[in-house]
């Protein structure tokens, strides 16, 4: 039988101290035993405004199940992802559960970010600016809460009422004071952390909008042809990623034009001390994933683990 988890039941299981411990030990476990099988992120455009996605498999060291992740991308619409995340018995290849890729995607993304910027900001940066009010950044901030003080959230959105709603709902659940900002350079001038999660083709910030000290966390630069941050601030920052190569090829780096060797090191290898992070107060500090399809399976086997003790989701049987 497959367990069939959609977004409701995913949003009752998974918890976010839970999830960042999952991911944590998924960043030490990779970054110290590397899977012989490398990963696939594969994308290709569609006829029309979408692109299909594909990340497989997804492996974790000691997790004893694999993931394959299918989404659609078609940014003007509401949700503008979807798509199934497969979860498989790794000895046999039995599906046990499929999964909303949409609720997944933005807690891996979301959280796995929180880890990293919580790494390199400053320990006294307690004013966090968001550009991009969607469900990735609303997790950041879930994840940031979960880590570290939180005293101001600022909040920048090309549509003002999604902004507001997004600072009014973080404000009135986490008792932090909150403001909205006209543009993106006015949130990196009032926070010492800057969240980007957005779909933008045109860079939002420059060398000269970020004072020193600022972590910078760009989530939105994950695919050709998307940037957030302009090749003068990346060359000027300390920038960390998931995979330098990705990175280098149609993340953040790529997209303005730089090479591998412009990456200070993977979050992986911060975590496991093989890479110093943060190494002065003033330095400007960059976490630009591209997103790897181990963080699917860290947190699907953590809801699939969950489901199996609360009786939540619906059992179907595929070969019936």
């Amino acid at each position: 039988m497959t367990l069939l988890l959609g977004c409701s039941d995913l949003e009752r299981l998974l918890d976010v101290n839970a999830c960042l411990d999952a991911l944590r030990q998924g960043f030490v476990a990779v970054g110290s035993d590397q899977p012989d099988i490398p990963p696939r992120r594969t994308r290709t455009d569609l006829p029309g405004p979408g692109t299909a996605t594909a990340l497989l498999p997804g492996l974790v060291p000691g997790v004893p199940a694999y993931t394959v992740k299918v989404n659609a991308k078609f940014p003007g619409a509401r949700p503008a992802l979807r798509g199934l995340v497969c979860l498989h018995d790794l000895a046999s290849g039995e599906l046990l559960a499929v999964l909303d890729s949409a609720t997944v995607t933005a807690w891996r993304t979301g959280l796995a970010a929180a880890l990293g910027t919580d790494l390199l900001a400053r320990p006294e940066a307690d004013r966090v600016g968001v550009v991009g009010a969607g469900a990735q950044a609303d997790l950041v901030v879930r994840g940031l809460l979960a880590l570290r003080p939180v005293r101001g959230l600022v909040v920048h959105d090309l549509d003002p009422e999604r902004a507001r709603a997004f600072a009014a709902a973080h404000g009135d659940r986490w008792a932090v004071d909150v403001d909205v900002a006209a543009d993106p350079a006015e949130v990196a001038r009032q926070c010492g952390v800057v969240v980007l999660a957005t779909w933008t083709r045109e860079p939002l910030l420059s060398r000269t909008d970020v004072p020193p000290g600022t972590q910078l966390t760009s989530l939105g630069a994950d695919e050709p042809g998307k940037v957030e941050l302009t090749a003068d601030l990346l060359r000027h920052a300390r920038v960390f990623v998931d995979d330098v190569g990705l990175a280098a090829g149609t993340g953040a780096l790529g997209n303005v034009g730089l090479g591998p060797d412009h990456a200070a090191g993977t979050l992986a290898e911060v975590l496991t001390g093989r890479r110093a992070g943060r190494t002065a107060p003033e330095e400007v500090t960059v976490y630009a994933p591209v997103g790897l399809p181990w963080q699917d399976l860290a947190l699907s086997w953590l809801a699939y683990d969950a489901v199996r003790a609360t009786g939540l989701g619906t059992s179907y049987d595929w070969l019936a």
